[in-house]
């Protein structure tokens, strides 16, 4: 097994349907530009309420990467 060093960043993602759309919208377009995404870690969880039902939802994550 050999030794890697890895980054990570922080990231939001935001949608109107559910945490887990959040979080694949994040992860898919930090993928644009990092290559090698490996883990993600969501940090916190946070929604918007219009008439008593959630309109939107915003979830922060720690994404790591491999450097070369």
């Amino acid at each position: 097994m050999s030794d890697n060093i890895y980054k990570s960043i922080e990231l939001t993602g935001s949608s109107t349907t559910s945490i887990e759309d959040a979080i694949n919208k994040a992860i898919a377009k930090a993928s644009e530009t990092i290559q090698d995404l490996q883990w993600f870690e969501v940090t916190s969880t946070r929604g918007h309420i219009e008439n008593g039902k959630v309109a939107h939802w915003q979830v922060s994550l720690k994404v790591g990467f491999k450097l070369a």
